[in-house]
C-alpha cells in the first residue's frame, strides 16, 4: 500500500506517527487483496482562517484510491489531532464497507439474473 502523509502548519511527532499507522491498519485490513495496489493520502494539520481559534482547530483528510473501486475522500475537524484521525478513519472505513456491500450485491443480482435467463431457455 502506497501511503503518503502531508502535514500543514504542524510538525508530526513520533507518537502521532505511530498512532496514525495503527489507524491505517484498519483501512489496509478492509481493502484485503487490493491493499497492495491501493494509494492512501493523508493530510494532517492546523486549520487556517477564522476557525483557527475555535474549538475544532485540527483537521485530518484521508483519500483512498484503489483499482476496481471508487475513490474515497474524508475530511474531519476536531479539537485534537488524534480525535481528527479517529473520526476520519471511522468515516473512511464506513464508506469502504458501504462500497464493498454494494459491489457484492451487484455481483449477486447479476448472477441471479443470469441463472433465470438460463432457466428460461430450457
Amino acid at each position: 500500500m502506497d501511503i503518503r502523509i502531508k502535514s500543514t502548519d504542524y510538525e508530526i511527532t513520533p507518537e502521532v506517527s505511530t498512532y496514525l499507522n495503527e489507524k491505517i491498519g484498519a483501512i489496509e485490513k478492509l481493502l484485503g487483496s487490493d491493499a497492495g495496489l491501493a494509494r492512501v493520502e493523508i493530510e494532517l494539520g492546523r486549520d487556517a482562517g477564522n476557525q483557527r481559534h475555535g474549538e475544532h482547530v485540527w483537521f485530518a483528510e484521508i483519500n483512498v484510491g484503489y483499482p476496481g473501486g471508487e475513490s474515497i475522500h474524508v475530511s474531519n475537524h476536531e479539537s485534537t489531532v488524534n480525535a481528527a484521525i479517529d473520526m476520519a478513519k471511522d468515516e473512511a472505513v464506513r464508506q469502504l464497507r458501504k462500497s464493498r456491500r454494494s459491489h457484492t450485491r451487484f455481483i449477486r443480482k447479476s448472477g441471479a439474473m443470469l441463472k433465470d435467463l438460463m432457466r428460461w431457455g430450457e
